[in-house]
């Protein structure tokens, strides 16, 4: 404990990713789950909720002290915005309004993004894909920490520096790791939000606009709702890459903690995704899970036996037809 981390590569593995034979196995058991695969009609007015919050405290905080503008956007503007991008995570899934109108969901997470303070949603949905289908592939899933990470990021007061540095280092992996071209939905999600990132300071001022920058860096960073990032594919134990957490922090996030289940059936809305674990419940009950966030990240920051490389990679061949 406290000491370098003695992990000095990735977990490499020549296997599938798990959850395609596991989706296999339970829908032959339970078919019924196929019946759970629909949008979640309740999602746009929580979301629109929460987006109107944020805009009601941009005005709130508007004449407050600069000390109060980082303690708020802490300790409550930055809850939200991260589970906005919860939110925008499952909107990826087309999951708002359904698979029929894709066009619907891209433009409401666009709006799902506008308290977040700047772009993301367009960018997110991009590489998202490419998680679920290519899990721990090399260059191809840019959730996995590169190796300068896993190589320097390897003590104690390192690795808080590393989660300190999550938003940023989430950012600029793809760029690094496997670039894409922007995609003309970028540049409107872009176009919208500093747009009306603008608005907001013409209205009033500069203050309401850090608050919820602020609040985005500072809760996607050293904060106990961050603790899922860690929690969901970090390999806390051998031979075992995908984790549940099924605590009360679910209830501000989507139910993200429900990972296991997501990775299985991604197109399930997140607010369904307890109905998968009860229906199935042989599948997830007896598998490693979480029972606390910020215990994840008391555990990644002071064990020596994880650290940035504590993930499971594989190789992915890929065939010329790049869908």
């Amino acid at each position: 404990m406290g000491n370098r981390v003695i992990r000095e590569d990735f977990e490499w593995v020549y296997i599938d990713q798990p959850h395609t034979q596991r989706r296999k196995e339970i829908l032959a058991k339970y078919p019924e789950i196929k019946s759970l695969m629909r949008h979640d009609p309740q999602l746009k007015w929580i979301v629109s909720g929460m987006v109107f919050t944020q805009l009601l405290a941009c005005y709130l905080v508007k004449d407050l002290s600069w000390k109060w503008i980082f303690f708020w956007a802490y300790a409550f503007g930055g809850c939200i915005n991260h589970s906005l991008t919860l939110a925008i995570h499952d909107i990826s899934h087309n999951v708002a309004f359904g698979n029929k109108q894709a066009k619907w969901n891209r433009w409401f997470a666009v709006f799902a993004n506008l308290p977040i303070g700047l772009p993301y949603s367009a960018s997110f949905k991009k590489y998202h894909i490419d998680h679920h289908r290519y899990l721990g592939g090399d260059i191809l899933d840019v959730d996995i920490p590169t190796d300068f990470e896993g190589w320097f990021f390897c003590t104690p007061p390192r690795k808080v520096v590393w989660l300190i540095l999550q938003p940023l280092l989430y950012a600029l992996r793809p760029l690094y790791v496997n670039p894409k071209p922007i995609t003309r939905m970028e540049v409107y999600n872009a176009l919208v939000q500093f747009i009306v990132d603008l608005v907001i300071y013409y209205l009033w001022g500069l203050k309401p606009v850090i608050y919820l920058v602020a609040g985005s860096i500072l809760c996607m960073g050293f904060h106990p709702i961050s603790g899922h990032f860690i929690a969901e594919h970090y390999m806390f134990l051998k031979g075992y890459e995908t984790y549940s957490y099924y605590g009360p922090l679910n209830w501000i996030t989507f139910n993200v903690g429900y990972h296991m289940e997501h990775h299985d059936f991604p197109s399930i809305p997140g607010s369904r995704l307890p109905l998968v674990k009860k229906i199935a419940a042989e599948y997830y009950d007896n598998i490693p899970q979480h029972t606390s966030w910020v215990r994840v990240l008391w555990d990644f920051i002071v064990e020596d036996t994880i650290g940035p490389y504590s993930r499971v990679k594989r190789i992915f061949k890929l065939t010329d037809d790049k869908d």
